[in-house]
């Protein structure tokens, strides 16, 4: 990339990861600017189309999650603009941000994912009518960085987890809950760069646990024979590919001790921060350092279309 074109870092936004995106972007941004690169940070707005305008920007690093950043929306609006961009485009953002879609294109692809019912506010959720039964697992359809989710152990936790997942998506997904460990693998330029098991201190890797330092204790590699941890790297890309994704990707993954992988999610955006897991597994496990991996990721920018 040459440095003296003019980056623009999304940042914030509009969803319940504002916060967090504000981190990833800053830190983005400064690794920009250390190594020379004209990048400005733009605090994404219903303004935003506007904004892109005034500002005259010649690539856009997304630095943003959750919705109206993660699921396409932003990606579109750099497709009509002209703007190229990083990371993933319109389609398999959207296909990745919806939790419904994306584990219909894992099954059709032959990619092990949790049983799972979808519902819509109003409603009728009975756990006798489930086709699986306790522990089960709530989300909200549409949310990233574990908004919304909770496990349910006994039928009276029911009623709050659904008011929880309801308070964030008109729709939400109950899933059987898969007992194994924590694993996320991270892909960077259509290749399988390392694989990092997660141990929360909490129940499971929630919003606490990800963001708050000491809250979980990051493992790599992840702890598989090697012949299951390439498996997990394999079925990580695998996931990816199945929704199209393009630059980069953290793939969430549950590993059983019979050796399945059932994949939770692929994660278009992963975070940027200081306590992010992409980061670790691209320094960990491709020898980049967060300004390298920085620096790759805006070597990668494109446009989906082309040819208008």
């Amino acid at each position: 990339m040459n440095t003296s074109k003019k980056i623009g870092v999304l940042l914030g936004g509009l969803s319940a990861e504002r916060d967090v995106s504000l981190k990833s972007g800053m830190a983005v941004h400064q690794a920009l600017t250390v190594q020379g690169y004209n990048a400005v940070t733009i605090d994404v707005g219903r303004d935003l189309a506007d904004v892109l305008k005034r500002e005259a920007i010649d690539v856009a690093f997304i630095a943003l999650h959750g919705r109206y950043g993660e699921d396409g929306c932003v990606q579109g609006l750099l497709e009509l603009l002209q703007i190229p961009y990083t990371g993933s485009g319109v389609l398999a953002s959207a296909l990745a941000m919806h939790k419904r879609f994306s584990k219909q294109a894992f099954a059709a692809s032959g990619i092990l994912t949790a049983p799972f019912c979808c519902f819509r506010r109003g409603d009728p959720i009975l756990p006798a009518e489930l086709p699986f039964g306790l522990p089960l697992v709530t989300k909200p359809v549409q949310e990233g960085s574990s908004v919304g989710v909770s496990i349910i152990r006994d039928e009276s936790q029911l009623p709050s987890a659904l008011e929880l997942a309801f308070r964030h998506d008109d729709e939400i997904l109950v899933e059987q809950y898969i007992k194994g460990q924590e694993v996320q693998v991270g892909i960077l330029d259509d290749q399988a760069i390392g694989a990092i098991e997660i141990v929360p201190k909490k129940e499971f890797y929630d919003f606490e646990a990800k963001y708050t330092d000491g809250m979980a204790e990051h493992i790599f590699p992840a702890r598989l024979e090697p012949s299951l941890y390439n498996k997990a790297g394999q079925i990580g890309l695998a996931a990816h590919r199945a929704l199209g994704c393009k630059g980069y990707s953290r793939v969430d993954l549950l590993v059983t001790p019979a050796g399945d992988c059932y994949v939770l999610e692929v994660n278009t955006l992963p975070g940027m921060t200081s306590l992010s897991l992409f980061p670790e597994i691209a320094a960990k496990g491709a020898g980049l350092s967060f300004e390298a991996l920085v620096s790759r990721i805006v070597d990668s920018a494109a446009l989906s279309v082309t040819g208008i």
